[in-house]
C-alpha cells in the first residue's frame, strides 16, 4: 500500500489553471462593477453637494429640489439595475464556476490511495478535462464542447476562453487589430503587470498597414494619438517604423522590409497567444502533453528512433522514422560500449527495463514540439514518438538489454551471447536454438551460422 499512496501535491502541481481561469473572470466582473458604481456616483456626489450649497444660500426651491431627489433616486435604481444583472448574468454563473472546481479538487485530499475507487472516477474526469484542453488549442471547439456535454463536465473546462481566443486569432489573421487592441483595453493593469508589449506590438503593425497604404497623413495622425506614448521604452522601433514613409512596401532594404513582412501577424498571434496564457497561468503545451512528457522521457532510448531497433511494446517507438542522426548515433555508440555491442547490434528497449532498472533519471529542459534543433532525425514520428521525440532521453547507471528474440531482458541468469560479427542474444534464445538445430545457431538478422561453442558472453556494467 505505500507505493499506492496518493502524492496530492503532485496531483495539484498542474492544477493552478484550473482555478485561476474562473478567478480572473470574476476580477473582469468585479473591476466592470466599480467602473459602474465610480460612474454613477460621480454624478450623484455632485448633485448631493449642488443641493446642500443652495440649501444653505436659501436659493434652493422645493420643486428644484424634488427634480433633483427624483434624478439622484432614478440613477440610483438605474445602478442597482445594471449590478443586478451583471451579477446574475456573469458573476453568479462565474462564482458557481469556482465552487465546483473547487469541490471537484476537495476531492482529491480526501482519498489516501490511487487504488482506490474514488480516484479513478477522479483521474478519468481529470483525463476528459485535459482532452478538452488538448482540442481547445488544437481548434477543435465542435468536439471539445461534445466531450464536455458528454461528460457532463461544461463548469471544468474552459471553452469560453478558448472561444475568445478563437476569435481574436482569426482576426489577427484576417489582418484586423481591433479585436486584440480591445482584449489589452480590458487587461491593461495585468499585462503591464507582467511587463508584455503586446499593445505597443499591435498599435505598431496598425501603423505600419497605414503606412503600407501610402495613408501618410492618417499614419503620422496616428503615431501622434497612440505611439508617442510609448517612447520612452520603443523609442527605436518607432523612429525605425516612421522611416517607412520613405520606403515603399515593395523595398528590398532589410530592416524596412521586415517591417512590412506578412508574417509578423503570425508573431502577433503568438504574442497574443502567450499574454493570454500568462494572464490564465496557462501553460504554453496542452495539459496532456505535459503529463506525458515525464513518462515519455522515463523510456525514451536513441534505439527507439532506430528502424532495426524499435520495440512494438514500447510507446516511444510509437509511429515510422528514418535512421538516427549523427548526434543520436553518438549516443547509442556511447550507451552500448560498456556491453562490448557495436551501435547497429544495440538491442530492443522494453518499457520493462525503465521500470526495473536501478537508476533512471532524466534532465534537461521540455522544449516546444516540433522546435528546431532536435537531435532525432528529420523524418518525424507518428503518435507518441512525436512527443517523445523533443524529450531528453533516459539516463540508466547500468545498461539494460533485451533478446530480440524472445523479448525479455538478458542479465546474469540469462546472459547476453555475441556472434563473431557482434550480433546480441540471449542464452535462453540460443540454448532453444541449439537444441533445434544440432547444436547450431543463426543469427535471424545477418543469417551468420556457427557453432554453439563458438559464441562469447557479454557482460553488462
Amino acid at each position: 500500500m505505500a507505493n499506492s499512496k496518493l502524492n496530492v501535491d503532485g496531483v495539484l502541481l498542474l492544477e493552478q489553471p484550473f482555478v485561476r481561469v474562473p478567478y480572473e473572470n470574476y476580477r473582469k466582473i468585479f473591476r466592470t462593477s466599480q467602473r459602474n458604481v465610480e460612474k454613477e456616483l460621480g454624478p450623484l456626489q455632485t448633485t448631493s453637494n449642488d443641493l446642500v450649497s443652495k440649501a444653505r444660500t436659501g436659493t434652493l426651491t422645493s420643486d428644484e429640489a424634488l427634480k433633483s431627489v427624483d434624478g439622484m433616486i432614478g440613477r440610483v435604481e438605474s445602478l442597482k439595475r445594471k449590478l443586478s444583472d451583471l451579477n446574475e448574468n456573469a458573476g453568479k454563473p462565474t462564482l458557481d464556476v469556482m465552487r465546483e472546481r473547487l469541490e471537484h479538487l476537495a476531492t482529491i485530499e480526501s482519498i489516501q490511495n490511487t487504488t482506490e475507487p474514488e480516484f479513478s472516477r477522479w483521474a478519468d474526469t481529470r483525463l476528459d478535462r485535459w482532452l478538452v484542453d488538448w482540442t481547445l488549442r488544437n481548434g477543435k471547439e465542435r468536439t471539445a464542447k461534445r466531450i464536455a456535454r458528454d461528460k457532463d463536465i461544461q463548469t471544468l473546462v474552459d471553452i469560453d476562453l478558448f472561444s475568445d481566443i478563437k476569435r481574436i486569432e482569426d482576426a489577427l489573421a484576417r489582418h484586423s487589430c481591433t479585436e486584440a487592441l480591445a482584449w489589452c483595453s480590458e487587461n491593461k493593469a495585468a499585462l503591464r503587470k507582467i511587463k508584455s508589449t503586446l499593445e505597443f506590438e499591435l498599435r505598431l503593425q496598425e501603423f505600419i498597414e497605414l503606412a503600407r497604404q501610402r495613408r501618410n497623413v492618417e499614419a503620422i495622425a496616428y503615431t501622434k494619438k497612440h505611439l508617442v506614448q510609448w517612447q520612452e521604452t520603443h523609442f527605436e522601433e518607432i523612429k525605425r517604423a516612421s522611416a517607412l514613409f520613405a520606403f515603399p512596401p515593395t523595398t528590398t532594404c532589410g530592416p524596412y522590409k521586415r517591417l512590412y513582412d506578412v508574417t509578423r501577424w503570425s508573431n502577433l498571434i503568438r504574442s497574443f497567444r502567450l499574454a493570454i496564457y500568462s494572464l490564465n497561468t496557462l501553460p504554453n503545451e496542452p495539459l496532456l502533453h505535459l503529463t506525458l512528457y515525464a513518462g515519455l522521457a522515463s523510456l525514451k532510448l536513441p534505439a527507439c528512433f532506430d528502424i532495426h531497433t524499435k520495440n512494438v511494446d514500447c510507446p516511444v517507438c510509437d509511429g515510422e522514422s528514418a535512421a538516427l542522426s549523427a548526434a543520436t548515433n553518438k549516443d547509442v555508440t556511447m550507451t552500448s560500449a560498456s556491453t562490448g555491442v557495436t551501435p547497429d547490434d544495440a538491442a530492443t528497449y522494453s518499457p520493462q527495463s525503465a521500470i526495473t532498472s536501478p537508476s533512471t533519471s532524466t534532465s534537461g529542459s521540455l522544449p516546444l514540439v516540433g522546435s528546431i534543433g532536435s537531435p532525432v532525425s528529420a523524418a518525424q514520428p507518428l503518435g507518441l514518438g512525436k512527443l517523445a521525440e523533443e524529450v531528453p532521453f533516459s539516463h540508466h547507471a547500468n545498461s539494460t538489454i533485451v533478446c530480440r528474440i524472445t523479448g525479455k531482458i538478458m542479465d546474469e541468469d540469462n546472459m547476453p551471447m555475441a556472434f563473431p560479427k557482434g550480433q546480441v542474444y540471449s542464452l535462453e534464445a540460443m540454448q532453444e536454438m541449439a537444441a533445434k538445430n544440432d547444436n547450431i545457431v543463426t543469427c535471424p538478422r545477418t543469417g551468420e551460422t556457427c557453432a554453439f561453442s563458438q559464441l562469447r558472453k557479454v557482460f553488462i556494467s
